[in-house]
Protein backbone atom coordinates (compact mmCIF):
# COMPACT_ATOMS: atom_id res chain seq x y z
CA UNK A 1 0.00 0.00 0.00
CA UNK A 2 1.67 2.77 -1.47
CA UNK A 3 0.11 5.89 0.50
CA UNK A 4 0.67 3.72 3.72
CA UNK A 5 3.23 4.92 6.50
CA UNK A 6 4.31 2.97 9.48
CA UNK A 7 6.41 5.14 11.71
CA UNK A 8 9.73 3.33 12.50
CA UNK A 9 11.62 6.16 14.25
CA UNK A 10 13.13 5.38 17.67
CA UNK A 11 11.21 8.05 19.66
CA UNK A 12 7.92 6.82 18.68
CA UNK A 13 8.02 3.34 19.27
CA UNK A 14 9.91 4.10 22.44
CA UNK A 15 7.55 6.57 23.71
CA UNK A 16 4.38 3.89 21.86
CA UNK A 17 5.59 1.28 24.54
CA UNK A 18 5.34 3.79 27.45
CA UNK A 19 1.96 4.14 26.45
CA UNK A 20 1.11 0.13 26.26
CA UNK A 21 1.93 -0.16 30.06
CA UNK A 22 -1.15 -0.15 31.91
CA UNK A 23 1.16 1.57 35.27
CA UNK A 24 1.58 4.34 32.97
CA UNK A 25 -0.27 7.22 34.73
CA UNK A 26 -3.04 9.17 32.96
CA UNK A 27 -1.15 12.73 33.07
CA UNK A 28 1.49 10.60 31.69
CA UNK A 29 -0.22 9.17 28.89
CA UNK A 30 -1.82 12.52 27.80
CA UNK A 31 1.55 14.02 27.44
CA UNK A 32 2.84 10.56 25.22
CA UNK A 33 -0.78 11.47 23.02
CA UNK A 34 0.69 14.82 22.26
CA UNK A 35 4.32 13.84 21.91
CA UNK A 36 3.94 11.08 19.30
CA UNK A 37 1.46 12.97 17.53
CA UNK A 38 3.63 15.82 16.66
CA UNK A 39 6.45 13.09 15.55
CA UNK A 40 3.89 11.64 13.16
CA UNK A 41 2.99 14.66 11.88
CA UNK A 42 6.35 15.87 11.35
CA UNK A 43 6.91 12.57 9.04
CA UNK A 44 3.43 13.62 7.37
CA UNK A 45 4.37 16.99 6.61
CA UNK A 46 7.18 16.31 5.04
CA UNK A 47 5.04 16.74 1.53
CA UNK A 48 4.08 20.24 2.05
CA UNK A 49 4.73 22.47 -0.84
CA UNK A 50 7.62 25.34 -0.81
CA UNK A 51 7.76 28.64 -1.80
CA UNK A 52 10.75 31.08 -1.52
CA UNK A 53 10.51 34.68 -0.59
CA UNK A 54 13.03 37.10 0.09
CA UNK A 55 13.88 38.27 3.43
CA UNK A 56 16.49 40.44 5.46
CA UNK A 57 18.39 38.82 8.12
CA UNK A 58 20.53 41.27 10.31
CA UNK A 59 23.59 41.02 8.06
CA UNK A 60 22.09 40.61 4.41
CA UNK A 61 19.01 40.09 2.73
CA UNK A 62 18.42 36.53 1.37
CA UNK A 63 16.13 33.88 0.02
CA UNK A 64 14.43 31.43 2.34
CA UNK A 65 11.45 29.25 2.07
CA UNK A 66 8.07 29.14 3.36
CA UNK A 67 5.06 26.35 3.19
CA UNK A 68 3.57 27.62 0.33
CA UNK A 69 -0.27 28.40 0.55
CA UNK A 70 -0.11 27.92 4.49
CA UNK A 71 -3.92 26.45 4.22
CA UNK A 72 -4.04 23.39 6.91
CA UNK A 73 -6.85 22.64 9.24
CA UNK A 74 -6.69 19.47 11.83
CA UNK A 75 -9.66 17.71 12.68
CA UNK A 76 -9.95 15.97 15.49
CA UNK A 77 -11.93 13.03 16.29
CA UNK A 78 -13.81 13.11 19.54
CA UNK A 79 -13.09 13.25 22.14
CA UNK A 80 -9.66 10.97 21.98
CA UNK A 81 -8.04 12.96 18.90
CA UNK A 82 -8.39 16.21 21.07
CA UNK A 83 -4.88 15.72 22.57
CA UNK A 84 -3.66 14.33 19.19
CA UNK A 85 -4.32 18.08 17.56
CA UNK A 86 -2.55 19.94 20.79
CA UNK A 87 0.80 18.17 19.21
CA UNK A 88 0.07 18.99 16.00
CA UNK A 89 -0.94 22.32 17.13
CA UNK A 90 2.33 22.57 18.93
CA UNK A 91 4.09 21.81 15.54
CA UNK A 92 2.14 24.25 13.35
CA UNK A 93 -0.16 27.00 15.48
CA UNK A 94 -1.17 28.57 13.11
CA UNK A 95 -3.77 25.82 11.45
CA UNK A 96 -7.44 25.80 12.08
CA UNK A 97 -8.87 22.96 13.48
CA UNK A 98 -12.23 21.26 12.85
CA UNK A 99 -14.16 18.85 15.13
CA UNK A 100 -16.07 15.58 14.33
CA UNK A 101 -17.72 14.06 16.82
CA UNK A 102 -18.52 10.21 16.23
CA UNK A 103 -19.17 7.71 19.06
CA UNK A 104 -19.50 3.64 18.35
CA UNK A 105 -22.34 1.39 18.17
CA UNK A 106 -21.33 -1.37 20.66
CA UNK A 107 -23.58 -4.10 18.73
CA UNK A 108 -22.90 -3.30 15.52
CA UNK A 109 -18.98 -1.73 16.16
CA UNK A 110 -20.31 1.39 13.52
CA UNK A 111 -19.74 5.01 14.20
CA UNK A 112 -22.73 7.01 14.82
CA UNK A 113 -22.19 10.82 13.54
CA UNK A 114 -23.02 13.39 16.30
CA UNK A 115 -21.07 16.35 15.75
CA UNK A 116 -19.49 18.32 12.76
CA UNK A 117 -17.84 21.97 12.96
CA UNK A 118 -15.30 22.71 10.31
CA UNK A 119 -13.98 26.49 9.24
CA UNK A 120 -16.26 28.35 6.67
CA UNK A 121 -13.14 28.20 4.56
CA UNK A 122 -12.44 24.19 4.79
CA UNK A 123 -12.49 22.87 1.15
CA UNK A 124 -9.84 25.20 0.28
CA UNK A 125 -7.67 23.81 3.24
CA UNK A 126 -5.63 20.35 3.30
CA UNK A 127 -7.22 18.53 6.15
CA UNK A 128 -5.19 16.06 8.48
CA UNK A 129 -8.16 13.88 10.51
CA UNK A 130 -6.16 12.62 13.58
CA UNK A 131 -7.54 9.59 15.75
CA UNK A 132 -5.15 7.51 18.21
CA UNK A 133 -6.65 4.41 17.47
CA UNK A 134 -7.49 2.60 13.73
CA UNK A 135 -9.37 -0.28 14.69
CA UNK A 136 -12.37 -1.78 12.34
CA UNK A 137 -12.00 1.52 10.49
CA UNK A 138 -15.35 2.65 10.87
CA UNK A 139 -14.52 5.72 12.39
CA UNK A 140 -11.87 7.18 10.21
CA UNK A 141 -13.81 6.03 7.04
CA UNK A 142 -17.13 7.97 8.28
CA UNK A 143 -15.31 11.27 9.23
CA UNK A 144 -13.65 11.21 5.99
CA UNK A 145 -16.80 10.64 4.45
CA UNK A 146 -18.11 13.75 5.67
CA UNK A 147 -15.37 15.82 4.79
CA UNK A 148 -15.58 14.21 1.05
CA UNK A 149 -19.17 15.44 0.90
CA UNK A 150 -18.19 18.55 2.13
CA UNK A 151 -16.38 19.31 -0.78
CA UNK A 152 -12.71 18.83 0.47
CA UNK A 153 -10.32 16.71 -1.39
CA UNK A 154 -6.42 16.68 0.51
CA UNK A 155 -6.79 14.64 3.03
CA UNK A 156 -4.17 13.24 5.35
CA UNK A 157 -4.93 10.37 8.44
CA UNK A 158 -2.90 9.83 11.32
CA UNK A 159 -3.03 7.60 14.24
CA UNK A 160 -1.05 6.08 16.76
CA UNK A 161 -2.12 2.47 16.73
CA UNK A 162 -3.96 0.92 14.17
CA UNK A 163 -5.13 -2.63 13.17
CA UNK A 164 -4.83 -4.72 10.08
CA UNK A 165 -7.92 -4.58 9.31
CA UNK A 166 -8.77 -0.68 9.73
CA UNK A 167 -6.03 -0.30 7.37
CA UNK A 168 -7.26 -2.47 5.09
CA UNK A 169 -10.89 -0.86 4.73
CA UNK A 170 -9.36 2.85 4.97
CA UNK A 171 -7.43 2.32 2.41
CA UNK A 172 -10.30 0.43 0.31
CA UNK A 173 -12.82 2.82 0.88
CA UNK A 174 -10.43 5.77 0.49
CA UNK A 175 -7.19 5.03 -1.74
CA UNK A 176 -6.76 8.56 -2.46
CA UNK A 177 -6.24 9.60 1.58
CA UNK A 178 -2.55 9.00 2.87
CA UNK A 179 -2.50 7.32 6.11
CA UNK A 180 0.34 8.04 8.90
CA UNK A 181 0.74 5.18 11.33
CA UNK A 182 2.67 5.33 14.64
CA UNK A 183 2.71 1.29 15.15
CA UNK A 184 0.52 -1.65 12.98
CA UNK A 185 -0.11 -4.05 15.80
CA UNK A 186 -1.29 -8.00 15.10
CA UNK A 187 -5.42 -7.66 14.78
CA UNK A 188 -9.03 -7.19 16.66
CA UNK A 189 -10.38 -8.94 19.47
CA UNK A 190 -13.85 -10.37 19.23
CA UNK A 191 -14.99 -6.43 20.25
CA UNK A 192 -13.08 -4.16 17.70
CA UNK A 193 -10.49 -3.17 20.41
CA UNK A 194 -6.65 -3.27 18.97
CA UNK A 195 -4.14 -6.12 20.27
CA UNK A 196 -1.77 -5.83 21.90
CA UNK A 197 -2.82 -2.39 22.07
CA UNK A 198 -3.07 0.36 24.76
CA UNK A 199 -6.30 0.20 26.00
CA UNK A 200 -9.52 2.56 25.23
CA UNK A 201 -7.45 5.78 24.54
CA UNK A 202 -10.36 7.97 25.32
CA UNK A 203 -10.43 6.65 28.43
CA UNK A 204 -6.96 6.83 29.22
CA UNK A 205 -6.48 10.01 28.08
CA UNK A 206 -9.32 11.55 30.22
CA UNK A 207 -9.05 9.23 33.42
CA UNK A 208 -12.69 8.02 32.54
CA UNK A 209 -11.96 4.43 33.67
Amino acid sequence: MSNVYIMDHPLIQHKIGIMRRKTTSTKEFRDLVSEVAMLICYEATRKLPLTEIEIETPLMRTVAKEIEGKKLCIVPILRAGLHMADGILTLIPNAKVGHIGLYRNEETLEPVEYFCKLPSDAAEREMYVVDPMLATGGSAVAAINLLKKRGIKKITFLCLIAAPEGVARLTSEHPDVDVYIGNLDERLNENGYILPGLGDAGDRIYGTK
